[in-house]
């Protein structure tokens, strides 16, 4: 899909961190005025600050900024770890978003991580009308997590709060009345490196940001087997390369006792060049150019994902709630299921082109769910997704890959 190339202007708003208009910009960290380049933070926040109002967290030295839209339901858009002049890690629809159109089925502007709810296909699916069939005219994406804003609670420098109570119905026609609470955060050095466990090169620029998400069962009627059950779904849209690929490592173990190691046939087989699958990881091509997802099971999710843009010098990490008590997760096959809580803990999709040609990215996804919400009235379930960007010289994000995800980056490469 073609981009729009919007028109901008440059404006400094150097004492706030919610911006709107346009108008000069003056870099915070060189104190020089600028333009910034497409592809950069700077540019990427002045244009959305045209559109939408637009909530920036930053760390003390204004290197790593992460910004949020409320309009967008409390979505991170995109984030850098070197100021306005810095790489914008997110992938953005300019086009959509510059057009102000609102679309039926779904409004695909992206945005670095959203909130999103399950189940999207089955029985129990809150996407599709009771009775209807499961083909994609009738497939709906709820307006609540689609074109509805979320309400502002907080906000500080570091971390700004949302909620929004929405009443859903699912396919069995069971009415589901729930608040939704969603905190963003930056994350500073010290509890980066506490949560990841590990020490942060200082010759790296990074960016880390977490949102913890909370789902209340704000009715009378306990959610359950019988009536479907909901779940948090994060979903990251990132920008791909020519040599990106998606690394997630998984438990080991017997397909007797584990089942199998990935689900590799959402959207057909999952070509070999595309998805190599060791013991203990895989390695999934993440490049836009062909549409592919995967998914892993329950029991062989580990608490982390991550992946390398060799193109761009960038390591990402995804640190995501993993329910260690329960295997019911929410099946999404559009279908009429057999299993409906059998399905995935942590997905990635590889965008590309449809059967009509057209393409919504490129752009490629790391995904996290939460297990399957089990609430009585006022019951709440947590999801924590956490995203971490790590910019800098090979040789130290091969040190960061090798502990966190158990691999080196030129084996990465040399398997796709």
């Amino acid at each position: 899909m073609a981009y729009l190339n919007a028109f901008f202007c440059s404006l400094l708003l150097a004492t706030s961190f919610i911006l709107s208009g346009c108008g000069a910009k003056k870099d915070k960290n060189t104190q020089t005025d600028m333009e910034y380049k497409p592809g950069t933070f700077g540019y990427d926040l002045q244009w959305l600050s045209q559109h939408k109002e637009v909530i920036v967290l930053k760390s003390k030295d204004g290197k790593a900024q992460v910004a949020v839209c409320p309009s967008y339901q409390g979505r991170v858009m995109t984030s850098t770890s070197n100021g306005g002049s810095g790489y914008s890690f997110g992938w953005l629809n300019h086009e959509l978003i510059a057009s102000g159109k609102v679309l039926d089925h779904f409004n695909p502007i992206g945005g670095e991580e959203r909130f999103w709810l399950g189940p999207e296909g089955g029985q129990f699916s809150i996407f599709f009308k009771p009775g209807s069939s499961f083909d994609f005219d009738n497939w709906y994406v709820p307006k609540q997590i689609d074109t509805e804003p979320f309400n502002t609670i907080s906000t500080s420098s570091s971390e700004v709060v949302f909620e929004k109570d929405m009443e859903l119905e699912n396919y069995s026609k069971t009415i589901f009345k729930m608040g939704v609470k969603r905190a963003v955060r930056i994350l500073d050095g010290k509890r980066a490196s506490k949560l990841l466990n590990v020490d942060i090169p200082e010759s790296l620029n990074w960016v880390g940001f977490e949102t913890e998400n909370t789902l209340t069962n704000k009715g009378s009627n306990a959610w359950d087997k019988a009536s479907g059950m909901p779940s948090i779904w994060i979903l990251s849209m990132l920008n791909p390369s020519p040599e990106t690929a998606v690394i997630i490592p998984f438990k080991k173990g017997e397909e007797a006792e584990l089942g199998k190691k990935v689900t590799d046939d959402y959207f057909g087989k999952v070509p070999a060049d595309r998805l190599i699958v060791k013991e203990g990881v895989l390695f999934f091509k993440a490049d836009g150019k062909k549409r592919s997802k995967i998914g892993i099971s329950p029991k062989r999710a580990l608490p982390i994902a991550g992946s390398y843009d060799a193109t761009n010098g960038v390591l990402t990490i995804a640190q995501f709630t993993v329910s260690g008590n329960t295997t019911d997760y929410v099946n999404s096959l559009w279908e009429i299921q057999d299993e409906t809580f059998a399905g995935d803990a942590v997905n990635a999709y590889n965008d590309g082109p449809l059967e009509d040609g057209s393409q919504l990215g490129p752009f490629y996804e790391i995904e996290s769910s939460s297990p399957a919400a089990a609430l009585a009235p006022g019951g709440q379930l947590v999801h924590v997704h956490r995203t971490y960007h790590f910019k800098g010289a090979k040789s130290d994000l091969n040190k960061l890959s090798a502990t966190l995800l158990g691999v080196e980056l030129d084996e990465v490469l040399s398997a796709l």
